[in-house]
């Protein structure tokens, strides 16, 4: 199915809505959403750390629970929307869950594969392709990872601060 630029951008809001729940949760603020006839059928943002479990990125909550929803492991005629490019893990899932639209909003320079490091979705030696669409509300979803982490360095500044002060 074809979506308009208002579904698209209505779509990524809604993984944006997802990133933003894990950022309050302290959670890197990463969310996906899977649609499937203009209906969003499964939602994940990242719980890893809450979690400890290396594999709880948001886009395997979302393919986990359309699944779910979908009553099948193959989603075939649905979309996915992230806010940051998949890593190679998430677009092994994208890959083995048959899902053929892929819209993501930032690059990820250290693990992006789907177009930044290189494109696992487009590579003809698997036996499912995907379309790969990213730069979806790009600055925005960029932003709040750089606001997450920029935090986080800043409160490892002042803990380094204070640690340096108590000696």
């Amino acid at each position: 199915m074809a979506y308009t630029e208002t579904e698209i951008d209505q779509f990524m809001q809604a993984a944006i809505d997802e990133a933003n729940q894990a950022r309050i949760i302290g959670e890197v603020p990463i969310g996906a959403v899977i649609v499937h006839n203009g209906e969003i059928i499964g939602r994940g943002h990242n719980i890893r750390e809450h979690a400890q479990d290396a594999t709880l990125h948001a886009e395997i909550l979302a393919i986990q629970e359309a699944c779910m929803v979908a009553k099948s492991w193959r989603l075939e005629e649905t979309a996915i929307f992230i806010t940051l490019e998949p890593c190679p893990m998430c677009a092994g899932a994208i890959i083995n869950s048959r899902i053929p639209n892929v819209y993501f909003g930032a690059s990820d320079p250290k693990a992006g594969v789907t177009g930044t490091l290189m494109n696992l979705l487009t590579d003809t030696r698997f036996n499912h392709q995907a379309q790969v669409t990213g730069g979806i509300r790009e600055t925005e979803c960029a932003a709040l990872l750089q606001t997450f982490f920029k935090a986080i360095r800043a409160k490892r500044r002042l803990k380094k601060k204070n640690a340096s002060n108590l000696k």
